[in-house]
């Protein structure tokens, strides 16, 4: 991976935002052990140059709690969230035994505490996990119903000082249409926080976003199925969608 001028990575640790359906092929649901092979080799470079790497999952690919609630009456809302989260403890699991499988040293945090399968998320413990080289997987999101893993990203990042959130989606970027709908959808290059905000734009929650312009902490959204392009964005390439403050350049 190539370096700044400076001789130092573009961002030292980063927060890499996975949602559920990275973990499934596109228009399935479940676990894809090829897929999350794939993104476990990319990971396995990344780690080797040198980058500190948190990372949060989603669960959509098993159960998207917001939704299951909205479907079955016979489950209170809290509840599913809660079994969104526990969803997020299997994408987790699979994903420390793909990286381990490829010499990746891991450790999965749990927001709910299930020593069994997982530490608890400890602050001090998790930074201290990254300055050794080791990849945090961060699952159950905050641990509270109705905080959705973008938030919980956004929120895991502030807390380990990350230097740069990164979201990995199946699109190469934030488009001002959804690019599926209209394929001559512009997408941003760069875009603000008020503008994301201003315009709708369903590229992470609310929530997440002002939790990011409170603390100017950059996003990139990027399409992580293009073989390296993890590796690309952590060295600052220009791929994605940066999403930045209004002063900065």
């Amino acid at each position: 991976m190539s370096d700044d001028a400076s001789g130092k990575l573009v961002y030292r640790r980063v927060l890499l935002k996975m949602s559920g359906e990275s973990f499934c092929r596109s228009g399935e649901s479940g676990i894809s052990m090829a897929e999350v092979a794939s993104i476990s080799e990319q990971i396995q470079r990344v780690v080797a140059s040198g980058v500190q790497l948190a990372i949060v999952c989603g669960g959509g690919n098993i159960l998207r709690g917001k939704k299951f609630s909205a479907v079955s009456a016979a489950i209170n809302a809290p509840t599913a969230h809660y079994m969104g989260m526990l969803a997020t403890v299997i994408n987790g699991l699979a994903l420390q035994d793909a990286l381990e499988n490829v010499g990746v040293a891991t450790r999965l945090q749990s927001a709910i505490r299930m020593e069994g399968v997982a530490e608890p998320f400890i602050r001090r413990r998790c930074v201290r996990h990254l300055e050794k080289g080791r990849v945090v997987i961060l699952a159950a999101g905050t641990g509270s119903p109705f905080v959705t893993t973008d938030t919980a990203a956004a929120l895991r990042a502030r807390e380990i000082e990350a230097d740069v959130v990164l979201k990995a989606t199946r699109v190469d970027g934030i488009y001002a249409e959804d690019p599926e709908k209209n394929p001559h959808a512009v997408r941003y290059t760069d875009i603000t926080y008020r503008d994301i905000l201003a315009q709708n734009l369903e590229v992470m929650d609310a929530q997440a976003i002002h939790h990011c312009m409170e603390h100017k902490l950059p996003i990139v959204v990027f399409n992580y199925q293009k073989t390296g392009n993890i590796e690309r964005v952590i060295a600052g390439e220009k791929i994605g969608t940066r999403v930045m403050a209004d002063e900065d350049g």
